[in-house]
Parts: structure tokens; C-alpha cells; sequence
């Protein structure tokens, strides 16, 4: 994220406010989900993984979701 000049502040928002484009139940060493969020005027799509036996979350990445690979809205795959 920092290569890519993602704030952590702006990772935050997207963990707390962001909207479930799609689930990875099947991740391991933990069931992951995607994310889509606004931060700093520009989407941003996480993929974050819980524990749910210790209640913590694990950024896996964060970056600037491509338009040639998602529709217009960032919550499709082409």
C-alpha cells in the first residue's frame, strides 16, 4: 500500500465503511473478503482476512481498483 501511496487512514475508512464486492470463505489460513471503499477521492479495494478465534483483521493487500479489469462502479469483474 505504501508503493502505492495508500494512507493508512484511508485503508481504515474502506475496513470500516467499505461494501462486500466478493467473499473468500474458502482462504486460508483465514476466510477473506473484498471490499470496496472511497478514500481520498478515489476508490480502493481491500482484501482483508479475520480470525474470528482472536477477533483480528489482516490487511492482505490494498490498491486502486484497474478499470480495464473492473466495470465503471469497481464492483464487477470484466
Amino acid at each position: 500500500m505504501f508503493e502505492r501511496s495508500i494512507r493508512p487512514e484511508d485503508v481504515r475508512r474502506v475496513i470500516e465503511v467499505g461494501e462486500v464486492i466478493e467473499d473468500y470463505p474458502d482462504d486460508r489460513p483465514y476466510p477473506s473478503t473484498l471490499l470496496l471503499g472511497n478514500a481520498s477521492d478515489r476508490a480502493l479495494h481491500a482484501v482483508v482476512a479475520y480470525d474470528s478465534t482472536v477477533g483480528e483483521c489482516y490487511v492482505v493487500t490494498v490498491y486502486v481498483p484497474d478499470t480495464s479489469m473492473w466495470s465503471d462502479d469497481y464492483r464487477r469483474r470484466r
